[in-house]
Order: C-alpha cells, then structure tokens, then sequence
C-alpha cells in the first residue's frame, strides 16, 4: 500500500499528551514523506471536512501543552450510518490513505466502524481513565494522577490542621484505575473503586476507627466516581459516626495541565509507531504497551479486551488503607 497522505484526529475527553502524539505523528509522516492533515473536533470534523494541513511549524512549541489543538467533540451524527457514510466520503475526497484516531474505546469504535468501510486505521490510546482493555498503559494517566496527587497533599494539610475528614472524588468513569493509583500513593485512609465490592462498615467506618484508635485525627478518603458519589459518602460518615466530612470533587481539573515526561515520551512513541504501521502497510491496529514493551494489536480484538485490576492491587489497598 503506497501511502501519500494521511489524517491524524483526537476524539472524545481531551488528555494530557495529546498533542505531543499529534506533535509525532506529523513530524514522522513528514520524515516518511507523507503529508498529514489535522482533523479538527474528531469525527464531527471529518464528517465536515473540517482539516487543516499540518507541517513542522504548526505542531512546533505545543509538546508541554495540555488538551489537544486539534480540538474534540462528541459527533451524534457519526454514530449513524449516514454520518459515517459521510465521514468515509470525506477520507476519499481529500485522498486520506489512512487515519489516525486518538482517543478512548469511543474512538477506537468509531475508528472500527470506518475500518469497515475501507478505511484503513491506526488507533493509539489516550484517555486518563486508563480503561483500554487491550494496553496496561493510556495517554494522560501518569498527568491526570500526579495532578491529583498534589490536589490531595495540599488538601490533608489543612484537613490536618482542622483534625477533619476530607472525602476526596476522582474521574475514571466504571474504572477505578485512577483513585486506586492515586489512592496508594497519597495514603488515604480509604480508597472507593468499583471493581472491588464496597462495603461501607468494613472499607471505611473500620478503617477510620483503625485510624483514629492508632492515633489519627484526620482521614482521607479516596472515592472513584464509579464506585459512588463523595457527597453520598459523606453524608453515610455523617450519619454513622458523626463526622463533618469535607467534599471535594476535583473533576475537570484532572484533564488539563501540562503533560509529565512519561506522557509526552509515552505519547512520541506511539504517535511515531502508528505512522509506522501505516507506512508498511498494517492497518487496522491499536498501538499497546504490554509488560513495558510498545505493539500492536487488531482493533477488533483490542475492543473485545477487558482489563481488571489485578488481585495484588486490590490486596495492596486493603493492606495500606485504615493506618496510613
């Protein structure tokens, strides 16, 4: 497959790391010879034929930025037949060889549904939920975590200072890949994710009671949106011991911020493999880190994947929760 021009797309929730990966797959196309194209606002823009050339220049200064500056959105309209139609008569009028989708399991399925109809594809994982089924690492997770590491350190210290408890609520949609990570590395008291059935007395009114009889006069309590809401949780700590718990729900703010070094390498990488592939003629992929190591795998199969926190995470929380 000779290919002389390709689009590159970022869909769904921005990510830290975003546009490093865009930053690469454009530098790397032009090395290959190949032009490259930005679709703006993911497949909305695709359907619209909303792309602009991309070249040296335009993807110069924008590796330590945050969101993406191809911009994202959410398209109602791809999810049809009709807009995917459109979608993939935009890829042939402008002569795409090939698409690059960055984004989430949304996007790899919309990727998937433009694979269908001939389209040939690449997709590279970038979602700070961490929740892609077929790669132990996302684009935006290593950012999102240590943006919320310090939100926490900060927060204990006046919670500290005012002997109180803070019910702290973290992103990760079903997923409790986040709050687990961030859980065990700020030392929380107790740590909520719904891949590990909640028990209300035994996760958290014991281990703050642990807590308190070990001499603790403040807790944290880490809860993934998933597992529940902080304001639910509080209100149950309220309620059943009489505690005045501090809500804080650090929401979007976990999206934005200037990519960590592992995010932006991360990002190089896979950005750099996905040309790649599409230059020999591969396509149909989902690039994936495996035990450290960077491959692909059929995006098809990378759909049909479902990660699970592993049995040693959950046995790490329930062994360094309550005592801190």
């Amino acid at each position: 497959m000779s290919v002389k021009r390709i689009g590159v797309l970022t869909s769904g929730g921005d990510s830290p790391g975003m546009n490093p990966c865009v930053r690469a797959v454009v530098r790397t196309a032009i090395y290959n010879g190949i032009e490259c194209y930005g679709i703006r606002r993911g497949y909305n823009g695709l359907i619209n034929a909303d792309v602009v050339k991309l070249d040296e220049k335009s993807v110069s200064h924008i590796i330590n930025r945050g969101g993406t500056v191809l911009y994202t959105a959410r398209s109602k309209e791809f999810m049809t037949e009709e807009g995917q139609k459109k979608a993939v008569a935009t890829c042939k009028f402008l002569g795409l060889d090939g698409i690059i989708a960055i984004g989430g399991d949304g996007t790899f399925r919309g990727a998937a549904a433009l694979s269908k109809y001939g389209i040939n594809v690449v997709c590279i994982p970038a979602t700070i939920d961490n929740d892609i089924g077929c790669t132990n690492y996302s684009i935006g997770f290593d950012t999102a975590a240590n943006t919320a590491i310090e939100c926490i350190d900060k927060l204990r210290d006046t919670m500290q200072s005012h002997e109180r408890c803070s019910v702290v609520e973290i992103m990760g949609r079903n997923a409790g890949y986040l709050a687990m990570y961030v859980g065990l590395a700020v030392g929380a008291t107790a740590v909520l994710v719904p891949e590990k059935e909640i028990d209300f007395q035994r996760d958290v009114v014991e281990k703050i009671r642990q807590a308190s009889l070990n001499g603790f006069t403040h807790y944290m309590i880490v809860v993934a949106e998933g597992a529940g809401s902080a304001s639910d949780i509080a209100k149950q700590l309220e309620d059943e011991m009489g505690l005045e718990p501090r809500v804080t729900v650090l929401g979007h703010i976990q999206r934005g911020g200037t990519p960590t070094g592992r995010d932006r390498v991360n990002a190089t990488k896979m950005g750099y493999m996905a040309v790649e592939l599409l230059a020999a003629g591969k396509t149909n992929r989902v690039i994936c880190t495996k035990d450290g190591s960077f491959d692909d795998v059929d995006i098809q199969e990378g759909l049909a994947m479902v990660r699970d926190i592993q049995q040693i995470e959950i046995d790490a929380l329930n062994a360094m929760t309550g005592y801190r």
